[in-house]
């Protein structure tokens, strides 16, 4: 079986830019009956991206995953009667009333059965396969052996895993601390995110008063704080405060790169990625390096490795990697204790959002200086195109500056005979949406924490 690279489409761009670089399929969302608040998507938006993925030959799945409530429940005639009229290739469900609705109303959609609805057993694929899911979500929690049980149990039924993205603290995403903390349900796609919240240490003395435990420069090296659970003696938890506060519940980002071969020899159906609000250059990273390594492991099992492709994904902004529940359970090294801000030493430049003519009109995403290089990606591949520009052309002005900055899509005009090349050649290689990156230098203290979680990261894959 071929298993299907699924992407997230978190707007119309990010869905063509995912396509480019080589996902299978697209998931994507309008803000009132999904999880995708943040969706950029109009109605129109999707009719366009339906048109435009099935053109390509992949297909695309629309989310109808919230936890419903009585008031949801009115809008479920009208947003189903849409669903029916725009014909999307699966449609991703949590509830079971919901499921139930679409099962009965609209029997022709595909049903597949969203991570939200907790599936982490055999037993709970035979439950929704009776009730007509053709696809089942597995939680984050499975781990690989019970993953490969549940595929030996459950043959004949599409089953879905994520393998790169954000992770989250709580059980399938279920999570009640953003209803407590900030009055926002995470069931209903508006998580505030606050398991990666600033938290600060207290002590409180034997009179009952509370006070702030003062970390400075000074007193800093001269005590840490760990936790142990009782039943994972010698696993101590650090409990890290700076002065931006402590971080006991922030995960580090899934990444399954390493164990993409065992998925893969398994036969799940579809290989998901996490990340719909993440830039299209999140997309075109994650497509073309999981797309280059599927296809690379097809053509040759014996010899692959998955060290280039990880390469690749470090150029992204991340939290460190971990391989989440895969070996059944976690470790300290699954937990990023240190900082919850994501680093890397790439930044996203911009996009080609068109040729005319000869040119590549570029939106830029970040500043570029005179004289410092760019680097496209070039889809269908792991090759980069570098091109330095002493100058830059506004594309609308023509106005020429000696630095660009991003901002109100701010774009210039870059001609094909910068490349040193004929405009053909370039515009077979960099193609409408191609990404570009550009490097940044990392202060010593990110440096060092990135390099850090690149050696955690690396201590986890050897463990058996």
């Amino acid at each position: 079986m071929v298993s299907e690279l699924l992407l997230p489409a978190g707007s119309p761009v990010k869905l063509k830019t995912a396509i480019l670089y080589g996902a299978d399929a697209v998931y994507a969302g309008t803000p009132d009956m999904s999880l995708r608040t943040q969706s950029q998507f109009s109605l129109d938006d999707i009719r366009e991206g339906i048109d435009f993925v099935h053109a390509a030959g992949k297909k695309i799945y629309l989310t109808l995953n919230l936890y419903t409530h009585n008031k949801d429940v009115e809008k479920l005639p009208h947003f189903v009667d849409t669903l029916r009229r725009l014909k999307p290739d699966g449609v991703l469900i949590a509830d079971p009333g919901v499921f139930l609705y679409l099962k009965e109303h609209a029997p022709e959609l595909k049903r597949f059965v969203s991570t939200q609805a907790n599936i982490c057993s055999y037993q709970t694929v035979k439950f929704w396969q009776s009730l007509g899911a053709d696809l089942c979500v597995l939680g984050r929690e499975v781990s690989f052996a019970e993953m490969a049980e549940i595929r030996r149990q459950c043959p004949d039924i599409m089953l879905e895993t994520f393998v790169h993205g954000a992770m989250c603290m709580s059980y399938s995403g279920r999570c009640l601390i953003s209803n407590f903390l900030a009055d926002r349900s995470a069931n209903q796609g508006k998580c505030a995110h606050c398991c990666r919240w600033h938290y600060r240490l207290h002590v409180r003395l034997k009179d009952g008063t509370v006070r702030d435990l003062n970390i400075t420069p000074e007193n800093r090296g001269m005590f840490e704080f760990l936790v142990k659970e009782d039943f994972r003696p010698g696993e101590l938890y650090e409990i890290i405060e700076d002065e931006h506060g402590a971080y006991i519940m922030n995960s580090k980002d899934l990444c399954l790169m390493p164990r993409l071969n065992s998925l893969l020899d398994i036969g799940m159906h579809s290989l998901k990625i996490e990340g719909r609000n993440k830039t299209e250059y999140y997309a075109a990273i994650t497509a073309r390096s999981y797309r280059q390594a599927i296809d690379d492991y097809r053509r040759d099992p014996k010899n692959w490795s998955p060290d280039r492709y990880m390469d690749e994904l470090y150029t992204l902004q991340n939290r460190g990697y971990c391989l989440g529940f895969y070996d059944g359970h976690l470790t300290n090294l699954s937990q990023n204790y240190e900082y919850t801000r994501t680093l890397g030493d790439w930044l996203f430049a911009g996009s080609i959002v068109e040729w005319q003519g000869d040119d590549i009109i570029f939106e830029v995403r970040n500043y570029i200086n005179g004289g410092e290089f760019i680097e496209f990606l070039v889809p269908g591949s792991l090759e980069n195109v570098r091109l330095a520009l002493n100058e830059f052309e506004d594309a609308d002005s023509g106005e020429i500056t000696p630095r660009v900055s991003a901002g109100q899509g701010k774009k210039i005009r870059i001609p094909a005979a910068a490349f040193g090349r004929s405009a053909e050649i370039v515009r077979e290689k960099l193609p409408q949406y191609t990404v570009a990156r550009k490097p940044a230098a990392l202060q010593t203290d990110a440096r060092e924490m990135l390099d850090r979680k690149k050696e955690e990261f690396a201590a986890l894959c050897r463990q058996d």
